[in-house]
Formats: C-alpha cells, structure tokens, sequence
C-alpha cells in the first residue's frame, strides 16, 4: 500500500482537482472531509465530466466541487486485511484502488498496480 498520500478536500474545486491529476501520475485521490475519508477520485470521473462539459455553463462548471462528481460510496480495506482479500474486492466490485481506513483514519491506498508489484515480488 502507498502511505504517502495526497488527499483532496470534498469543497475543492474541479480546476483543483484537475491540477492534481495532471502533476501526479496517479489514477486516484481519496477526498476529505471534516478529517475523514469522504469519497473518491479517479481520473476517469474527472474524464466523464469534462466530456459532458458543454452541457454547464461557464459559471456552473466553475463552481463544480470535487464531492460533486466523486464516489461517495467507497469500499475500503483494513490494514490487517490479506492481500488475497483486497484481490478478492478489487475482482468482486470492478475496482482499481481501495483507500485503507483503520479506526476512521485513512492510512494508505492499495492499488491494482500495488498487488502485481506484490505478485512479481513473491512468486508462489
């Protein structure tokens, strides 16, 4: 898992969000709010928005914020959770990362890339 995290704010704005994904090379940023983990983002949610952007006016696209248009609903892992079981949730629900909470606090986020990383490390 990634320890090192860079996290948005749910009332930052999409030219925020935007900004982030151009000057990092990673697919997600878990968003906070109020110190917890709100949601998430990923580089296609920011796709899929600018792609419908001549539906908003100036104005209103200015004001989209990152909790407009990321997934609230965000399945997460423990830190003491297997590898076979992040495996297991990224196969079951479709997903690329999983933010890892312990007692509330996001700690880290694991990857698709994380696990063929860990796989190629340790060959069965």
């Amino acid at each position: 898992m990634t320890k090192r995290l860079i996290t948005l704010h749910a009332d930052d704005s999409l030219n925020i969000v935007s900004k982030t994904f151009e000057k990092h090379k990673f697919h997600h940023i878990p968003i906070i709010e109020h110190g917890k983990l709100a949601g998430i983002l990923s580089k296609t949610d920011l796709l899929r928005l600018l792609s419908v952007r001549d539906q908003y006016s100036e104005q209103a696209f200015k004001r989209i914020r990152a909790r407009d248009f990321m997934t609230s609903n965000v399945i997460t892992v423990r830190p003491d959770d297997t590898v076979g079981l992040a495996a297991d949730m990224f196969l079951t629900n479709d997903l690329h990362a999983l933010p890892v909470v312990d007692d509330g606090e996001l700690v880290g986020i694991v990857t698709t890339h994380d696990l063929l990383k860990y796989a190629y490390a340790h060959p069965s």
